[in-house]
């Protein structure tokens, strides 16, 4: 019960983060990954989404921000769910052809017990009529059919209402807008919708080693690669994606590209520049931008200790490490909420996969660890296969689907157990 006591510390633990002078994250002070996010928006207050109407041709994937309310029954009519014959179900064997339901128009008259109008699939049913009998259960001749099957009332047809009904509540804000809600918003006779603004998030790389992608590399340099991989994942998430120009190593050169990020964006994504060396000047700059600054510096995970969780007048600053598998491991892994809040999404999960473990997945007792994980189907058994742990790599997580979280209480997974892998929310590999 103590060592469980106190991994579960309280959020107000953030106050005993590191201060801007001191050197070296103290794993006892170090705030669990769900604690983190905990007391992140506890102090953050971030703004609120703004609304904008967009024509239901390009909603696809924006999120909706009213009620959207049946105005009416869906149906609005009695409708026949088969190509055959309108009657009712009361009358002999013989019905005579009194006429023709044409799609998009009502029924041209009203039926006799022993009369039908042939109605194709979606017809008006005229009044009178109860049922529908197929095309295939009749015998056809002349201006007559004959039944070869009895019929029951609302055989064959969909009731008034019995999609949707006038004053339902179909959705509520907060929902992503994919092709079933498209069609429904449609058929609600929505020709615009208001969804929320995607919210404009500014990615910015920081360090003098950095190059860009087409670059021939000089000792010491490498290429600018954390950025397209975090635009990726941030469009994933809802966001509009901001490539603003790197920042060197340099205190008064950070802190004018932060400002300036802030005045055009809705929240900023910064890698590298956020540990406690003499040069990660990232969290003293953050502290001068405005309130609340720094909420959490440092999480008790791996990879991504050294991760910055700040705001400044209700925009999100998220400090990434510099290591390709940290930096994007910690925006999908634990900044995702920060982001999806400003979309306007609730209810937002990542896709999760239950499999087998080929081998065992090891982390360390008292920590967050998140394994990237290789998913194959052996037989008819998909199974999850951990891969060596190398932040500094960038093709790891291309050759991972996902990655398995390893709680502070249950830092292994032995072979053979089951185990839930996270996907990534856009791209990593294919089960193979």
């Amino acid at each position: 019960m103590e060592r469980e006591a106190r991994f579960m510390q309280p959020a107000s633990v953030v106050l005993r983060q590191p201060s801007l002078g001191e050197r070296g994250f103290v794993a006892e002070r170090l705030l669990a990954p769900e604690q983190a996010i905990v007391a992140y928006f506890a102090r953050a207050e971030l703004a609120s989404p703004r609304v904008e109407r967009v024509p239901l041709a390009t909603a696809a994937g924006r999120v909706l921000a009213i009620e959207a309310i049946a105005r009416e029954d869906h149906p609005s009519h009695v409708r026949s769910t088969m190509d055959g014959f309108a009657v009712h179900s009361g009358g002999g064997a013989q019905r005579t052809i009194v006429g023709e339901v044409r799609m998009g128009a009502a029924a041209p008259r009203a039926i006799g017990r022993d009369e039908a109008l042939r109605i194709p699939t979606g017809g008006a049913l005229p009044d009178g009529a109860d049922a529908v009998v197929p095309l295939e259960d009749v015998d056809e001749h002349d201006a007559t059919i004959a039944l070869r099957t009895t019929l029951k009332p609302g055989e064959n047809l969909t009731v008034r209402g019995a999609d949707l009904s006038a004053g339902e509540r179909v959705f509520g804000p907060g929902r992503r807008l994919g092709a079933p809600e498209l069609g429904v918003l449609a058929t609600l006779g929505y020709a615009e919708v208001d969804v929320f603004a995607r919210p404009r998030f500014g990615i910015i790389s920081t360090g003098d080693e950095l190059v860009d992608p087409g670059s021939t590399l000089a000792p010491g340099q490498i290429r600018d690669s954390n950025r397209y991989a975090l635009g990726a994942s941030l469009q994933a998430f809802g966001a509009e994606v901001v490539h603003l120009p790197r920042a060197p190593d340099d205190l008064g050169a950070l802190r004018r590209a932060l400002a300036a990020a802030l005045e055009g964006c809705d929240g900023i994504v910064l890698t590298g520049g956020s540990s406690v060396g003499e040069r990660d000047y990232t969290p003293r700059v953050v502290a001068e931008l405005g309130a609340p600054g720094p909420i959490v510096h440092g999480i008790r995970v791996k990879p991504g200790k050294p991760t910055l969780l700040a705001a400044v007048a209700g925009k999100p600053i998220v400090g990434l490490p510099g290591n390709p598998a940290s930096s994007l491991m910690i925006l999908e892994a634990v900044a995702r909420p920060i982001v999806v809040a400003l979309t306007g999404e609730t209810h937002a999960r990542p896709k999760t996969l239950e499999a087998r473990a080929a081998a065992p997945f090891n982390g360390r007792e008292g920590w967050t660890w998140y394994v990237p994980a290789r998913l194959g189907v052996r037989g008819a058994t998909l199974v999850a296969e951990p891969l060596p742990l190398r932040s500094s790599h960038t093709s790891l997580l291309s050759r991972a689907a996902g990655y398995v979280t390893l709680g502070e209480l249950r830092p292994r997974i032995d072979a053979g157990a089951s185990v839930s892998v996270t996907l990534f929310s856009c791209g990593g590999a294919p089960i193979e």
